[in-house]
């Protein structure tokens, strides 16, 4: 139970990695998984939806295969 959890984690953040065409579209799709998997992992979904929001939106920001 504890690896199918690890796995869907994995493949939510993942997630992360799809960059949106506007600032607000990046923020939106990596706070989405940072929510789930927060709650895959039986964390604090909002804390998750900031990080993955964050993240998601200084990944973007920092790649050149980004917009």
């Amino acid at each position: 139970m504890r690896f199918s959890k690890l796995i869907l984690a994995a493949a939510t953040c993942a997630g992360l990695a799809a960059c949106g065409d506007s600032t607000g579209e990046q923020a939106l799709l990596g706070g989405g998984a940072g929510a789930v998997g927060a709650a895959v992992l039986n964390s604090d979904p909002l804390f998750g939806a900031v990080v993955g929001a964050a993240g998601n939106v200084l990944y973007c920001k920092t790649q050149n295969n980004c917009n």
